[in-house]
C-alpha cells in the first residue's frame, strides 16, 4: 500500500500540510453524504403530505438505506482492488445521478426507486472516506483530525435541518435534493485535483456471487421488518417465505463468502476480536441512532405543529452533544491513546437519552425536550467514530477498506432495519391509539397526509389524533432500549489494542494479531 505522509524526515509543519489538502477534499464529500442525512428527515412530513403516503413514508429512507446497505462492503472491496480515489469518485456520480432524479419524482413509488439508486452511491461516500483517512493518517493521530470530521457532521447537522426546513416551507421539497448537485460537483473537482492515487498490484476476482446473494438476505429481511403484523400477519405465508428466503440466502452467503477468492467480507475478519465487536455494535446502535434522528423531527411537526424550519433548529441540542462528544473524545484518544471506555459511556447515555424520549407527549416542554435530546447526542458522539478507528487499528491494512466499510455497512443494516421496522410500528400504534381514543370515528379518520390532515380535523377529533401519534412515538423511543442495553453490554467486550504511532508501521503491517 502507497504510504502517503507521516514518513520519517519529513517537517511535522509540511506534513500536517499535506494531510490538510487532502483532508479538504474528504471532507467536502462526507458533507455530501452528511448533509442527506439530516435534510430529507426534516422534510419527511411534507413529503407525506404533498404525496398523501404517510403509510409509505419509511420507504423513502428504507429504500435509501438499503441500497446503502448492500452495496457498502462491495465498495470496501473494489477499493482495496482499484484503489480509493476511482471508486470515491464513481459513487460521488452515482449519487448526484440519484440525487436529481429524486427531485424530479412525481409519485410516491418514483420517489422510493430513486431514492435507492441515491443509495447505490451513498454506499461509498462515508465507509470510502474513512478508509482513505486510514491511508494517511497513523491511528494514535486520527483522533486530532478527527474533529474536522466531527465538525462536518456538526454543519451538515446544524444546516441540513435548516435547509430542509427553509427549502420545504418556502420554495419546495425537492430542492432538498438539487442542494446535493453544486457540492457533488466541487466534491468531484476537489477528489481529481486532491487526493492521490493508490496502485494496487493484486489479482482482482469480484465475488459477484456473494454480493447477490447478500442482496438478496438483506431485502428478503428488511421486507419481514416492513411488512410483518403491518401488510401481513406474521405467520402468512408471503412472511415465512420471505424469512426461510431470506435465512437461506444468508447461509449461501456464509458458504460462498469461505470459498471466494476475493471475498466481499472476509470470514477470517471475524476472528479478530476487535473486528467482531465493532461490527455488532455498530448494529445495534444503527437501530438507536436512526430512532433519534429520523423521528424527532416527524414527531415535532406531527404532534408539536411546527414547520419543518422550526422542527430542524430544534434539533440543535442533540447535534451540539454528538458534535461535542465526538470531538472531545477524538482529542482524548489522541492523547491518551485509550478508546475502549467511550463506547461503554456512550452506549448507557445513549440508552438513557432514549429512555428519557420514551417519555414525551402533546405538551412536553421544549426546554425538557432539549436536555433529552442533548443526553442522547452526547451518547451518539461518544462511540460513533470510535468503532471505525478501533477497526483500522486491529486489521492488516490490506484490508483497510473492506474492515471500513464492514463497519459501515453493519450500522446501515442496524438503521434499515430499525427505520422500517420503528417505522411499522409507529403506523401500526397510530392506528391502534385512534381507534382506543375515537371508537366511533376511528375508520372514518384518515392521517395518511400526516400533519396537514390533522390540521383539517375537527378539532376536538385532531387533539385525540395527536394524542395518539403522541403515544406512538412514546413506544417508538421505548422499542429502542433493548437495543441500547445489547450495545451497553456488547461494549464490554471491546479489546483495547494500543494505536500505531507511524503509518509506516500501519501500512506495513507489522505486529498484526
Amino acid at each position: 500500500m502507497l504510504v502517503l505522509y507521516n514518513r520519517v524526515g519529513m517537517p511535522r509543519d509540511t506534513e500536517h500540510q499535506n494531510i490538510m489538502l487532502v483532508m479538504g477534499a474528504l471532507m467536502l464529500v462526507l458533507l455530501l453524504a452528511a448533509l442527506d442525512q439530516t435534510i430529507v428527515s426534516t422534510a419527511l412530513p411534507r413529503i407525506a403530505s404533498d404525496l398523501d403516503a404517510l403509510n409509505e413514508l419509511s420507504w423513502v429512507v428504507t429504500a435509501y438505506l438499503l441500497t446503502t446497505a448492500v452495496t457498502t462492503p462491495l465498495y470496501g472491496k473494489l477499493s482495496d482492488l482499484y484503489g480509493r480515489k476511482r471508486m470515491l469518485s464513481a459513487a460521488v456520480i452515482i449519487f448526484l445521478i440519484g440525487s436529481a432524479l429524486s427531485g424530479l419524482s412525481q409519485g410516491i413509488v418514483e420517489l422510493v426507486i430513486f431514492r435507492a439508486v441515491q443509495g447505490l452511491g451513498a454506499g461509498g461516500l462515508i465507509s470510502l472516506v474513512f478508509a482513505a483517512v486510514g491511508d494517511v493518517v497513523a491511528p494514535r493521530e486520527r483522533g486530532r483530525y478527527q474533529g474536522y470530521f466531527g465538525a462536518v457532521f456538526g454543519l451538515a447537522s446544524v444546516v441540513g435541518p435548516l435547509l430542509g426546513g427553509v427549502a420545504t416551507d418556502y420554495f419546495s421539497w425537492r430542492w432538498i435534493f438539487y442542494i446535493n448537485l453544486p457540492i457533488g460537483i466541487l466534491a468531484l473537482v476537489a477528489l481529481y485535483l486532491r487526493l492521490p492515487e493508490h496502485q494496487y498490484h493484486r489479482r482482482h476476482a469480484i465475488d459477484y456471487l456473494g454480493a447477490a446473494l447478500l442482496s438478496a438476505a438483506v431485502v428478503a429481511v428488511l421486507l419481514v421488518a416492513v411488512w410483518g403484523g403491518v401488510t401481513y400477519p406474521w405467520g402468512s405465508p408471503a412472511i415465512l417465505l420471505l424469512a426461510l428466503g431470506g435465512a437461506a440466502a444468508a447461509v449461501a452467503f456464509v458458504v460462498t463468502e469461505a470459498r471466494a477468492l476475493e471475498p466481499i467480507l472476509p470470514l477470517g475478519l471475524f476472528k479478530n476480536r476487535i473486528f467482531a465487536v465493532s461490527t455488532a455494535l455498530s448494529f445495534v446502535t444503527g437501530i438507536a441512532m436512526f430512532a433519534a434522528l429520523v423521528y424527532l423531527p416527524e414527531y415535532q411537526q406531527v404532534v408539536r405543529g411546527y414547520s419543518a424550519t422550526k422542527s430542524g433548529l430544534l434539533m440543535l441540542p442533540l447535534i451540539l452533544g454528538l458534535v461535542g462528544a465526538s470531538i472531545g473524545s477524538g482529542r482524548i484518544i489522541s492523547k491518551t491513546g485509550k478508546y475502549r471506555w467511550f463506547p461503554i459511556i456512550g452506549t448507557i447515555l445513549t440508552g438513557y437519552g432514549l429512555w428519557l424520549l420514551s417519555h414525551v407527549g402533546v405538551a412536553t416542554p421544549q426546554t425538557t425536550l432539549s436536555v433529552w435530546m442533548f443526553i442522547t447526542g452526547l451518547g451518539i458522539g461518544s462511540f460513533m467514530q470510535v468503532l471505525t478507528l478501533s477497526v483500522q487499528n486491529a486489521v492488516d491494512p490490506r484490508d483497510l477498506g473492506t474492515a471500513t466499510a464492514s463497519v459501515a455497512f453493519f450500522r446501515t443494516i442496524g438503521s434499515t432495519l430499525g427505520t422500517a421496522g420503528l417505522g411499522a410500528l409507529l403506523a401500526n400504534r397510530v392506528q391502534e391509539y385512534i381507534a382506543a381514543l375515537l371508537p366511533g370515528a376511528a375508520g372514518q379518520v384518515n392521517v395518511s397526509g400526516g400533519f396537514s390532515t390533522i390540521a383539517r380535523l375537527d378539532p376536538a377529533v385532531a387533539l385525540r389524533v395527536t394524542e395518539a401519534f403522541a403515544a406512538a412515538f412514546r413506544d417508538l423511543f421505548l422499542w429502542t432500549l433493548p437495543f441500547a442495553l445489547a450495545a451497553f453490554v456488547i461494549s464490554f467486550f471491546l479489546k483495547e489494542m494500543p494505536l500505531r504511532e507511524r503509518s509506516e508501521e500501519y501500512a506495513a503491517g507489522q505486529g498484526f494479531e
